[in-house]
């Protein structure tokens, strides 16, 4: 057993880690587990999580610390674990499989392979005893064992042929066009017959956060005023806010809603949604002035920077959903959910009272063991009370944090932060943005020899990067964060550095059609190269890297860059007719195409109040992913976007451009902000 603890100790993934110390003889995924069924003439068993998924733990205690199961497993096949969040290439290229064989996916998702990593059977979690017509997980080994040894030829056989599917698997790419105002149109047309009249968002349960989509509907609203674009991003927005999603106390967003109405959420907290949806309140403040948005907004920064910022500046992946109830059972939800009684004790009778009335507590329960989700029911709950209700909760014991940094949420964070930071007059939460970008450039950042180009460790722990490649996610989103941190703080070593990253995208990740690959040309080779131009939790790196493209080319001229944009959102012309659920930040970078994007020059000495009102004029403006860039006349190393911009009549100006085609400078912050909107 020493052997095997000590195969996965080495690993940087706290998912790996929490599996050091089963029975199970685990391996990470490596070219040696491989070898060693090939060598052993056994399958292998690859068992794909993260570690703040509450199912994954379930199995875990039920199968992988049984000590009969995991003879049984040791004894018949090589068992590799990965975690999904450090090589999401594996695990897309194997949820292709389970999902196209049972219908569904999820995690964990269970897969056995061939040697040479050919799937030939698929599952998710499986129970410890048959259970709603579900084998046992022993049951599973012993059924696969059987066919293995005594149906070879037929396992081999499905193998293949599910291989093959799987590798034929290319996005057909026929010169496409981006999406016009008529596809924009129609996009919000289909967004609007599934969107929730009664309860805000889309569909039904489970409900998830549509951060991408409500950014889309708050981009199409600046560009073309649809009323009803905006009304649902409002709505959704205070849905989601007042419900049990949100956390009342503490603020920041699970992942997601168990139910229509957004009442039980499934607890993890994890950093992407986080970083998304604080860009979205923020994006709706500053659309509206809603004092709802704007508290949200500044909520889900402190609770970024106060629990998930790391000792070396970057940002920890997720926080649980599960931790220790009352009785020291290990339970999902167990730190956030309320009992009157829980109530009364933290509060005395009469606030316990008020506090049950404002957040929705009763004697029945919302949660399991008549608990309670906190939700914002009516007016604001009285400062005082929420802080000591946060005070009494911090008592309990706490979720575990993941706490390994991943490049591309880290990206998420950095434009989200930099921006409310700006917005918000937070000058914390621009600081916190760049130490996470210096932490990305220090651990994760290497330049390619000869130059022009940069790569990226997909994760880090502990200030040390990860075994595994970036991938286009990472290059997209980081290149995003670099971009929106150089347009916050005009230090232009951001917009080199995104430059540089986006130089790899263009040699590495494209193929000559303008069609985009997860992994880079040089990454290791699995059954088939993933590519996947559909947004899901996260922005796909297919549309991140498009919007970074695309913004890059907008401070520089770059007509190489803004063509590869345009050739990447043909996508979402097809996607969006069909699926706009599905491709909200496509859409929403094809806002901003579509809308210029409106380039922003500020010119004016160093601390000068009026450059500063202009600059801050301009980051608060809504038309659709403009860029800014603010610098002194005539200061060296600046973009094209800021060359040759005097002063107007010795003071400060902003100059507002399409396509370097710019009108007459501004010098008053009211003007500006009106040239800015809609035309």
């Amino acid at each position: 057993m020493e052997d095997m603890a000590n195969r996965l100790a080495a690993e940087t993934s706290p998912y790996l880690l929490q599996h050091a110390d089963n029975p199970v003889d685990w391996w990470p995924w490596c070219r040696e587990a491989f070898e060693e069924a090939r060598r052993r003439d056994v399958p292998v068993l690859l068992s794909v999580g993260y570690a703040s998924c509450h199912w994954c733990h379930v199995m875990a205690r039920e199968s992988f610390e049984d000590e009969e199961t995991a003879a049984y497993l040791n004894a018949h096949f090589v068992a590799v674990k990965v975690d999904r969040e450090e090589r999401p290439d594996v695990d897309s290229v194997y949820m292709d499989a389970v999902q196209a064989a049972t219908g569904q996916g999820g995690w964990p998702m269970t897969v056995f392979l061939t040697a040479d990593g050919e799937p030939f059977y698929f599952g998710t979690y499986f129970p410890p005893e048959p259970r709603h017509g579900m084998p046992s997980f022993r049951q599973l080994l012993e059924g696969v064992h059987a066919a293995w040894t005594e149906r070879r030829g037929e396992v081999t056989g499905v193998a293949a042929r599910i291989t093959a599917e799987l590798a034929g698997r290319e996005v057909p790419y026929d010169a496409p066009h981006p999406p016009g105002a008529e596809e924009l149109a129609a996009a919000v047309a289909g967004l609007d017959r599934e969107y929730d009249e009664a309860h805000g968002g889309f569909g039904g349960a489970p409900k998830f956060p549509p951060a991408m989509v409500l950014e889309f509907l708050l981009r199409h609203h600046a560009r073309t005023g649809s009323a009803r674009a905006l009304r649902m991003a409002e709505h959704t927005c205070e849905a989601m806010a007042r419900g049990g999603i949100y956390d009342q106390l503490g603020g920041g967003f699970a992942r997601y809603a168990v139910d229509a109405t957004w009442t039980v959420p499934h607890f993890e907290k994890m950093l992407y949604d986080n970083a998304l949806l604080l860009r979205v309140y923020t994006h709706l403040w500053r659309a509206t002035g809603s004092a709802l948005a704007g508290r949200v907004a500044r909520e889900t920064a402190d609770f970024m920077l106060r629990e998930l910022r790391t000792a070396e500046g970057g940002f920890a992946s997720a926080l649980d959903a599960d931790s220790e109830d009352a009785a020291g059972r290990h339970a999902e939800g167990a730190y956030y959910v309320w009992t009157p009684a829980q109530l009364r004790e933290a509060l005395g009778e009469a606030d316990a009272r008020v506090a049950a009335d404002v957040f929705g507590v009763t004697e029945e329960g919302t949660f399991e063991g008549g608990a309670s989700v906190l939700r914002l029911r009516g007016d604001e709950a009285p400062a005082g009370l929420r802080a000591r209700l946060a005070r009494a909760r911090a008592a309990r014991p706490r979720p575990e944090r993941d706490d390994k940094v991943i490049a591309a949420w880290n990206g998420l964070a950095i434009a989200a932060l930099a921006e409310t930071g700006a917005c918000l007059d937070r000058p914390d939460l621009v600081e916190a943005a760049s130490g996470a970008a210096s932490l990305l450039v220090r651990v994760h950042l290497t330049e390619e020899p000869g130059g022009g180009g940069a790569r990226l460790a997909r994760t880090s722990r502990d200030g040390v990067p990860g075994p595994s490649a970036g991938v286009l996610e990472d290059y997209g989103d980081v290149a995003e964060g670099f971009l929106t941190l150089y347009a916050v703080t005009g230090e232009t070593g951001w917009l080199d550095r995104a430059g540089a990253l986006l130089e790899t995208v263009l040699t590495r990740f494209a193929r000559p059609d303008g069609a985009l690959y997860d992994t880079a040309d040089d990454a290791e080779r699995l059954i088939r190269r993933p590519q996947d131009p559909t947004d899901g939790a996260t922005p796909a790196g297919w549309t991140a890297a498009a919007g970074a493209l695309l913004s890059y080319a907008a401070y520089t001229g770059s007509p190489r860059h803004r063509e590869a944009a345009e050739r990447a959102l043909g996508i979402v012309t097809a996607l969006g007719a069909r699926a706009p659920r599905f491709t909200g930040w496509g859409l929403a970078v094809a806002e901003a195409a579509l809308d210029g994007p409106r380039e922003v020059a500020v010119v004016g000495p160093e601390g000068d109040a009026g450059r500063r009102a202009l600059h801050l004029a301009a980051l608060r403006a809504t038309a659709p992913g403009a860029v800014v860039a603010v610098a002194e006349p005539g200061a060296p190393g600046v973009p094209a976007l800021l060359r040759d911009r005097p002063l107007r009549d010795g003071r400060a100006a902003a100059y507002v451009c399409r396509r370097f085609v710019c009108e007459a400078p501004v010098t008053d912050p009211a003007a500006l902000t009106a040239r800015l909107g809609r035309e």
